[in-house]
């Protein structure tokens, strides 16, 4: 059976209790506020939102404490081949050299009549070699990347947060932007306040991540990288400043 790069099953079993609480506690704390996470707690929403916005102009590192484990399905491993190069995650697959795979389905991601035979040929040698005894983590080296597979991906806010500018981009493969967007929307579903963070790119920044493709719909309408990083570059280079930061009693720097 085949399926489409829209066809993932993506399910959030788990998430950071009490998270934005949490964020703002890690944040506050490293500045001796004596602020307490019982106190937190009985702050109203317009409070914990304010802190929340002022954490977002700075160093993102409270957001590792906020973590996120999804179970995603009907994928290709030629996803998984990709999802796995983000180092600040953890990755659990199913794995081909013990599971026999014979009726397992499969991405379709072109329509040319070869795929489709090609796939349905290798799945069809794949099970007469396991008929005739072939241990199946040898004879699971005739079967294509489209071949389905699941995985449980944890990663924290931080993590999701880079993610989320590149593999939301348009220049990112088909089936991978159609999972990171169910994994932000069932992320948004629990923490609606993390939005700003599950940005792409040229939303968040301005300028494209890829600007040699020009082949993106979007990319017109971002700043020019030629043009405004030299710009950017002289202003650094011709004015000193250091910072000379001070918490208030609400546990905010200047």
């Amino acid at each position: 059976m085949t399926t489409n790069k829209d066809a993932a099953r993506v399910e959030l079993i788990n998430v950071t209790q009490n998270a934005l609480e949490l964020l703002i506690l890690t944040k506050s704390g490293r500045l001796a506020t004596g602020t307490t996470f019982q106190k937190i707690m009985k702050w109203s929403y317009g409070k914990k939102m304010e802190h929340l916005g002022y954490m977002m102009d700075t160093i993102k590192s409270s957001f590792e404490f906020v973590d996120y484990v999804f179970e995603i399905k009907d994928v290709s491993r030629a996803f998984t081949h990709q999802v796995v190069r983000t180092r600040t995650a953890s990755f659990q697959q199913q794995a081909m050299r013990v599971v026999d795979a014979r009726n397992f389905s499969y991405l379709k991601s072109t329509d040319h009549p070869s795929y489709n035979k090609a796939f349905e040929i290798s799945l069809e040698e794949y099970g007469k070699m396991l008929d005739d005894g072939v241990p199946v983590q040898d004879a699971r080296g005739v079967l294509g990347t489209g071949i389905h597979t699941a995985i449980f991906v944890k990663g924290n806010l931080r993590t999701l947060s880079n993610m989320a500018e590149l593999r939301l981009c348009k220049r990112a493969e088909g089936e991978y932007q159609s999972v990171f967007k169910k994994m932000v929307d069932q992320v948004l579903e629990f923490h609606p306040w993390a939005e700003p963070l599950l940005k792409v790119h040229c939303i968040k920044y301005g300028i494209c991540a890829f600007p040699r493709y020009d082949k993106c719909p979007v990319q017109k309408f971002c700043l020019k990288p030629e043009t405004v990083r030299p710009v950017i570059e002289d202003a650094w280079i011709k004015n000193q400043h250091v910072a000379n930061p001070v918490a208030n009693k609400d546990g905010m720097t200047m």
